[in-house]
């Protein structure tokens, strides 16, 4: 099959999608509120204790960048929901015996992952401007710091999508998702890890959320970034290949009907 094929068919796949974001908004909505929260519970309750006093403004530059990765943890978990979704109701299985495109199937769900998470990314920016949020990064730096979401959502929601190809329900689909939701909360996402214990040091700093919140953090800052990027984006690659052969391999050993 010629890729004009592939793309006109995850392009179909992709507003398919889109179709059941607007139909049943409520999974959108519920992946934005979270990390909202979130936002807001650490800025207007634990941020002046956490800062040690150097008062809102200044945490909420600190913890931006986590919750945008939380943001991106949370569309990942409705790609993983809705892949197995359709898998429990039979509609993958019609589709691997349709003329469509079998890559498009997947492809199609993390177009629509990226899509959504792109606009929830967007709103909680705009949430932060409104407490405080105040990045001194240049138009450069948001060019990076925008391919860098890209990348982290792009493997987080093949991630999910191969989560979502493995587990048995759809509970199990989201419980393996909040990987991503909850895994910052173990990195330098909302207090420096030289804070942190001996072990959960050495685990902060050897697992991807770190490196890849210190880079969004240095470039919103405006900061020289120094060698995190390098493994921010080495992480984001290695997921991104795990995903997309994790969840190949499950579609592929699928039976037909």
């Amino acid at each position: 099959m010629t890729s004009s094929y592939v793309l006109a068919d995850s392009g179909t796949m992709i507003r398919r999608d889109m179709r059941r974001m607007v139909r049943f908004p409520i999974m959108t909505i519920s992946g934005i509120s979270f990390p909202l929260l979130m936002m807001l519970l650490f800025v207007y309750v634990f941020g002046t204790a956490i800062s040690g006093g150097a008062g809102r403004g200044t945490y909420v530059n600190y913890v931006a960048p986590a919750i945008l990765i939380m943001t991106i943890g949370g569309g990942g978990s409705a790609t993983a929901i809705n892949i197995n979704t359709d898998m429990s109701e039979g509609v993958i299985a019609r589709l691997r015996t349709m003329a469509i495109s079998r890559f498009a199937v997947l492809s199609g769900q993390v177009g629509g992952s990226i899509i959504r998470t792109a606009i929830s990314l967007i709103l909680v920016v705009g949430v932060a401007y409104l407490i405080g949020f105040r990045p001194e990064a240049s138009g450069l730096d948001w060019l990076a710091v925008a391919g860098l979401l890209a990348l982290v959502t792009f493997a987080v929601s093949w991630m999910t999508a191969a989560f979502g190809m493995v587990a048995k329900t759809q509970a199990g689909a989201n419980s393996l998702s909040l990987l991503f939701t909850f895994g910052p909360f173990v990195s330098s996402a909302f207090v420096p890890t030289d804070t942190m214990p001996a072990g959960v040091r050495w685990f902060a700093e050897n697992q991807p959320f770190t490196p890849i919140i210190d880079t969004l953090r240095h470039l919103l800052d405006g900061t020289p970034v120094g060698n995190t990027w390098i493994l921010a984006v080495a992480w984001t690659l290695l997921l991104s290949t795990v995903g997309i052969l994790w969840s190949r391999s499950a579609f592929m050993r699928l039976p037909t009907r």
